[in-house]
């Protein structure tokens, strides 16, 4: 396994979601920004104002800094908090999609759109109808169709939902109960809107049996991912409090999906989020730590290494901490 590659070192960036777009990796981070606030699970203590596109000729190349791409003070309908984003190409345009808070603390999830991956990107109006959480990420099948898969607990609000509506005094399941699946919709062929009413993630133990809300180690808690590898849909996601990448692979963008391990062990820092990207011939893991800025209040710098996978596609556990 080769050394993990840090990208950027003048600022501070974190769960990057990687895609290929001609020919070049594109990567769409969010950006960490001390905001002053004492540090607490709500994510109060980041001050995430802007993204930054960056791209790649080649995966051990030079990085190159795109700007400031899509600013929160240009977005009508914005509160605060620009957390994690994704981007999809389709019909000549590139979409960002990105979890903002609106002006009553709620996150929902926006849009905005550029004729290039590098931006900048022009936010529409208003948020995605009937959209919540946090975390999207947005997969295209072999068939055209794009698919987004979001959520993420505590901070990201996730728990205030069941069944896609609101409910009073939002919280997590017992430890006996099912835990809290992420979401799937397809999305409208505008790429705009839902067009459906999301879907639970289910993700099943060796039993065939959900996951309880009390396994740590194994419930979805943010950061979700979609990938494909030979044939098989891999959804890997974010343990949360457990600091651990896992993943659960299924025989549709639906699932349900089955658990099968860890990505990757916990790193320097509280969170842990990351892309999965093919790139000439090649898988790699983008993902991030704390290690950079020595530990002050958790702000990321994102790295990549090589991935690798088993003779039975599974795919080998990658040691979070190791140099």
């Amino acid at each position: 396994m080769k050394k993990a590659r840090y990208l950027v070192d003048d600022l501070y960036t974190a769960d990057p979601a990687a895609h290929v777009f001609n020919g070049k990796i594109y990567i769409y981070p969010s950006h960490d920004v001390e905001s002053g606030i004492p540090e607490n699970d709500n994510g109060d203590h980041f001050d995430m104002r802007d993204y930054h596109v960056f791209s790649m000729d080649d995966i051990d190349g030079e990085v190159t800094d795109h700007g400031n791409v899509l600013d929160v003070k240009d977005i009508p309908w914005a509160g605060r908090q620009l957390w994690d984003s994704d981007c999809a190409f389709k019909n000549g345009k590139y979409y960002l999609y990105f979890p903002l808070k609106d002006q009553t603390d709620i996150f929902r999830i926006g849009v905005a759109i550029s004729d290039k991956p590098e931006g900048p990107f022009v936010p529409q109006e208003a948020p995605m109808k009937g959209s919540y959480s946090i975390d999207p990420c947005v997969f295209e099948d072999e068939d055209g169709s794009h698919y987004m898969y979001f959520g993420g607990l505590w901070g990201g609000q996730l728990q205030r939902y069941r069944d896609n509506k609101a409910i009073e005094c939002g919280h997590e399941p017992a430890d006996d109960e099912q835990a809290i699946p992420a979401r799937v919709a397809k999305l409208s062929d505008d790429m705009l809107e839902f067009g459906e009413e999301p879907k639970a993630l289910v993700i099943l133990d060796e039993k065939g049996e959900p996951i309880k809300a009390g396994d740590h180690d194994r419930r979805f808690f943010e950061a979700s991912w979609m990938h494909k590898y030979n044939g098989k849909y891999y959804f890997s996601y974010s343990t949360g409090n457990t600091h651990k990448l896992c993943y659960a692979v299924g025989d549709n963008p639906y699932g349900p999906f089955t658990y099968q391990g860890v990505i990757l062990t916990p790193v320097v820092g509280w969170t842990t989020h990351h892309s999965i990207v093919e790139f000439k011939g090649k898988w790699y893991l983008f993902h991030h730590d704390c290690v950079p800025s020595n530990g002050k209040t958790w702000l990321r710098s994102m790295k990549v290494v090589e991935l690798e996978y088993d003779a039975d596609g599974k795919i080998i556990t990658i040691e979070g901490t190791a140099e």
